[in-house]
């Protein structure tokens, strides 16, 4: 991402050193959890995330509460590739509300409360309404997909997310045939996320798609990773993942959904058009304006000297979605 200053326009930040957390870790010991219509057990174990995290003045506890994640049964929804540990993929982020440095959410996002938490559908549906977070887990089954995330600074990593389809929350709320894109809205309360506010981007931070990749199998509404609850830096208490897109389309701790006829104005795309586009596809033969994006480093795997891996069209998922592009520019349309 970049940073806006007052005096010489946008400027890339630079990572810093990551230290790991002392405690991390737990997978799945309650994976019956969400399947004996214990939701209630879930959503008191976020409380006391929130609670504890308050407290200890830390970004992540101990433990957090498993979810189940069958595997999925979506076609491309499962790789082969070696995981990224779970300490780097909590603590190297992109989450501008808690800081503009790699390290800095893991620091600030203990602030950010997750429960109660409520989710407003709005827009073109027939069937606009406020879900509560308990009310979101409880409308699907939960899969566990392993997808690869790419970030246009050149790192990606790969996660085992928890979550289903955005497809069954879209067809719960009946889009009307005027419905063209779909716009993701993150919270933005600067009484708990410290960096709201700031000149870096207009506020709140806003995503969207098309509705016909909102609907794609692939497009994942997530709870959780590598068995448990989201922590508060990689976007609790519930996030999209769009694993052919440049990560930060995939919008973090979501408040509302609205459906529209015209495209969305986005965050990034509202900062610098010319850098970040609407549709932001990972693609080796469209760069930055400021450097490649043929390559890239997977966090946790390789040094900094190490040879970089190429980049993959669609980030490795072009069998897939490459027929929702058939036809576009995708240098125009990048």
């Amino acid at each position: 991402m970049l940073i806006k200053t007052h005096d010489s326009g946008f400027h890339h930040p630079v990572g810093s050193e990551i230290t790991a957390p002392t405690a991390y870790r737990q997978r799945r010991q309650l994976l019956q959890l969400m399947a004996t219509g214990s939701a209630g057990a879930v959503m008191a174990a976020w409380a006391g995330r929130d609670a504890w995290a308050q407290g200890a003045g830390v970004a992540r506890p101990g433990k957090l509460a498993a979810l189940p994640g069958a595997k999925s049964a979506v076609a491309g929804a499962i790789t082969m590739d070696k995981l990224t540990d779970y300490k780097d993929a909590s603590t190297y982020n992109n989450f501008y509300e808690f800081g503009t440095d790699k390290g800095d959410p893991a620091k600030n996002a203990h602030t950010l409360k997750t429960s109660p938490w409520t989710v407003e559908v709005e827009g073109l549906v027939k069937k606009p309404a406020k879900y509560t977070l308990e009310d979101l887990l409880k409308l699907s089954a939960q899969e566990e997909r392993i997808y690869r995330l790419r970030c246009v600074e050149g790192w990606s990593m790969v996660i085992p997310w928890v979550g289903y389809s955005m497809s069954q929350l879209i067809k719960k709320v009946e889009p009307l045939g005027s419905a063209k894109y779909v716009e993701f809205v993150t919270q933005a309360d600067p009484k708990t996320m410290p960096f709201v506010g700031s000149s870096v981007l207009d506020w709140p931070y806003v995503e969207a798609l098309r509705l016909d990749e909102a609907m794609h199998p692939l497009t994942l509404l997530s709870f959780g990773m590598y068995g448990e609850v989201l922590p508060n830096q990689s976007g609790a208490p519930v996030r999209l993942v769009v694993p052919w897109k440049y990560g930060f389309k995939s919008g973090k701790s979501l408040v509302k959904i609205r459906f529209t006829d015209k495209q969305p104005d986005t965050a990034w795309n509202k900062a610098a058009a010319n850098e970040y586009g609407f549709y932001s596809n990972v693609n080796p033969d469209v760069d930055h304006p400021r450097w490649s994006q043929a390559t890239e480093r997977r966090i946790g795997e390789d040094g900094l000297f190490a040879k970089k891996r190429k980049t993959l069209m669609f980030n490795g998922y072009e069998a897939q979605v490459g027929q929702l592009y058939a036809g576009m520019d995708l240098k125009k349309n990048f």
